[in-house]
């Protein structure tokens, strides 16, 4: 299985394109998709959506995985992520991958074994299951936790055991 995974954000999107199953899944690609301040955030959606597009068509992945919407304190946080949320999931949508969401203290919880984790801890472990040679920014740290965490649930849910939400 071939996970295309996103921490969206208007301004930095983490991505991932991680393969393999449980026993041993390895990152293909990992990176941020960023967007200058300048930028417009009508543009800022473009590009993302352009962007990830470029990667679902290099990377063939099976599907694709996102963090679930998050409680934010501001409305206008809340609108933004939730726009730039919705660049990757037509993205995702347009290429005909199915898409699937886990909430953020799963994603810790599978990825550093608490729900509380904080972001070093997540980029530390991710670096450790993936064996990678240098710890990712903390956005493509995110984007690996939610390939890993939905590889694993993937393989779970063979076993009978609920698995992600699919949207």
């Amino acid at each position: 299985m071939r996970v295309l995974a996103i921490d969206a954000s208007l301004r930095n999107t983490g991505v991932a394109i991680v393969e393999g199953n449980s026993n041993k899944p390895f990152a293909l690609y990992y990176g941020t998709i960023s967007n200058p301040a300048a930028l417009r955030s009508s543009s800022c959606l473009v590009a993302i959506r352009d962007r990830l597009v470029d990667l679902i068509r290099e990377h063939t992945p099976d599907c694709c995985a996102l963090e679930s919407v998050i409680y934010v304190q501001s409305h206008k946080t809340a609108i933004l992520l939730g726009a730039a949320r919705g660049a990757a999931i037509l993205a995702a949508a347009e290429n005909g991958l199915p898409v699937f969401e886990y909430p953020p203290k799963r994603i810790k919880q599978a990825t550093v074994g608490r729900g509380g984790a904080d972001k070093n801890q997540v980029a530390f472990m991710v670096r450790a299951l993936l064996g990678l040679t240098e710890t990712p920014q903390s956005d493509a740290a995110d984007a690996l936790a939610i390939a890993l965490t939905h590889v694993r649930a993937q393989e779970v849910a063979k076993l009978g055991v609920p698995g992600a939400a699919q949207i």
